[in-house]
C-alpha cells in the first residue's frame, strides 16, 4: 500500500527555515506515512531550491502569493491526505504516530502552537492562537493543516490570495476542524523584529478587517 500523505510547503527565500523544519519529516518517512514532499516556491534567490532538491522534493514554481503557492502545491500532490506546513514550522517528535492515528477519523485537523522562544509575550501570543483555534475554529497556517484530498477538493482548495488564505480555508471547514494532541514550534523572528505587541495587534486588526469583508490584496500591502 502506498503512503497516504503529501506534505506541501510554500517557500520564498526559506533556506534557513527549511534547514530547521525538514529533518522532522524523516519520522514520517520512517513510518511509511509520507508519500512525497512538494515545495511550492514563489521565486527564491537563495539556496531554497537547492535544499529542496537535496531533500528529494518535487518543486513547483510560480508567483509569490501564499494562497497561490499552496494551491499549486496541492495540485501537484498525489496523496490521499495533504499536510500543509509553513517552512518555519517544525513538527514535534511523535507527530507521525499522531497523524496515523487520526487519519481514520477523516476529519481535517491542525496542531497546537508554540514559538521557538520563551517568555510571557510568546506564551500570550501562542495562547491566543490556541484559544482562537479552539473557540472559533480559526487556526493560522503556522499551525499546519492536515486535510483529506476529498475534503480539500470539496472546499474548492486554497484561494489564490496573498493573505488570510488560511482563514478562508478554516471558515470553509468550520467545526469539523480537530485539534491534534501535539504542538508545533514556529519561528518568532517576525515578532522579535516588529515587537510582540505591535505584531500581535497588527495580526488581530488584519483578521478582524478580513472577517468584516476587507480585500486580501489591500490587507497584504499592510502586512
Amino acid at each position: 500500500m502506498r503512503a497516504k500523505l503529501s506534505v506541501v510547503i510554500p517557500t520564498l527565500n526559506a533556506e534557513t527555515a527549511l534547514a530547521r523544519s525538514l529533518p522532522a519529516l524523516a519520522e514520517g518517512l520512517s513510518a511509511g506515512l509520507i508519500r512525497e514532499l512538494v515545495i511550492s516556491d514563489g521565486g527564491s534567490d537563495d539556496a531554497t531550491l537547492t535544499i529542496a532538491g537535496e531533500a528529494g522534493a518535487e518543486v513547483v514554481t510560480g508567483a509569490p502569493s501564499r494562497g497561490g503557492q499552496l494551491r499549486r502545491g496541492a495540485e501537484a500532490a498525489q496523496g490521499d491526505w495533504l499536510l500543509f506546513l509553513h517552512a518555519d514550522t517544525v513538527l514535534p517528535p511523535g507527530w507521525a504516530d499522531i497523524v496515523l492515528a487520526h487519519l481514520p477519523t477523516g476529519n481535517p485537523a491542525h496542531f497546537r502552537l508554540q514559538f521557538d522562544t520563551s517568555g510571557p509575550a510568546a506564551a500570550v501570543v501562542a495562547g491566543w492562537a490556541n484559544l482562537r483555534s479552539r473557540l472559533f475554529h480559526l487556526p493560522y497556517g503556522d499551525q499546519g493543516l492536515l486535510i483529506s484530498r476529498a475534503d480539500y477538493d470539496a472546499t474548492g482548495g486554497y484561494p489564490d490570495q496573498p493573505l488570510m488564505e488560511d482563514v478562508a480555508m478554516a471558515r470553509n471547514l468550520g467545526r469539523r476542524l480537530t485539534i491534534l494532541p501535539a504542538t508545533v514550534t514556529t519561528s518568532a523572528d517576525r515578532y522579535r523584529r516588529d515587537g510582540w505587541l505591535r505584531r500581535g495587534a497588527r495580526n488581530l486588526s488584519l483578521l478582524l478587517r478580513y472577517l468584516a469583508g476587507a480585500d486580501p490584496e489591500r490587507l497584504a500591502r499592510r502586512y
